[in-house]
């Protein structure tokens, strides 16, 4: 049964990294849904199996972005003196989540993801496009938008792009800048979060072996493995297939799968 499972997130992490390449989202948005269902396959129970999901997710996401923060930064696309003014609420925000999510119920968990993917799925359907304000906000509220960041993002086991790049645009960041942020925060966000998630599982009783807390290692290790490989593939073939298309078909996907979850 561990190896197939082991199999499947290899299988899983392939399809994980080939869409980040192509569809530039976040992997948490596959990665959650896909290991609600398979866990309970292992006879893990329904009670850890969305808090094992979330916080592998985010241990994952550790892995996969530290690449990915390092050519931002080699390329200049982080603008650092902005990115530090809400790293600390980031990670802050991050540590809550995992905090909160080891207070509610799987049930309850769920359908915050599910509804929270929605949303996020219907803005990428629709692609809403703000004007610039031409100005940044005032320092508390954007630390406000990066605490809310982080704990949105580590409710729901993602890095939280899909989130802050759309108010980075909103608040007049180049895009270019605002993936850079994005990004760096994001990596704040998984490590921070799946720090937390750690913490908050190490004293349930009803978790599998080969588990850290609520993060369980056969599968942050199969996803990890071939995620980044495929994320190349992903990135080449973005230049010579309908990205747009594609992307409001798996806004749609995702829509599906936030409904057949909560049902």
């Amino acid at each position: 049964m561990l190896f197939t499972f082991f199999v499947a997130c290899l299988i899983l992490g392939a399809l994980v990294g080939f869409l980040a390449g192509l569809l530039g989202i976040g992997g948490g948005l596959v990665i959650v849904p896909a290991l609600v269902y398979l866990l309970p396959q292992m006879g893990i129970a329904t009670e850890v199996a969305m808090p094992i999901a979330l916080g592998t997710s985010l241990a994952t996401i550790v892995v996969t972005s530290i690449t990915a923060v390092r050519a931002h930064h080699k390329n200049r696309n982080i603008p650092w003196q902005l990115t530090r003014q809400i790293m600390i609420v980031v990670a802050c925000g991050a540590i809550a989540g995992a905090n909160i999510a080891d207070q509610l119920s799987s049930a309850m968990l769920t359908y915050i993801f599910a509804m929270s993917v929605s949303v996020l799925a219907a803005y990428m359907l629709i692609s809403i496009r703000f004007d610039k304000t031409g100005s940044m906000p005032s320092l508390p509220v954007f630390q406000g938008v990066g605490f809310f960041t982080g704990v949105m993002a580590s409710l729901m086991g993602i890095a939280g792009g899909a989130i802050l790049i759309p108010i980075l645009s909103y608040f007049g960041v180049q895009m270019r800048q605002s993936i850079g942020i994005a990004t760096a925060c994001g990596l704040i966000i998984a490590f921070f979060g799946s720090l937390g998630y750690i913490l908050t599982g190490l004293d349930q009783k009803e978790l599998p072996p080969w588990s850290l807390g609520y993060v369980y290692l056969p599968a942050l290790l199969g996803i990890s493995l071939t995620s980044s490989l495929f994320a190349r593939l992903g990135v080449k073939l973005s230049a010579k297939l309908p990205v747009k298309t594609l992307k409001k078909c798996f806004a749609v996907f995702l829509i599906l799968v936030a409904v057949r979850m909560v049902l």
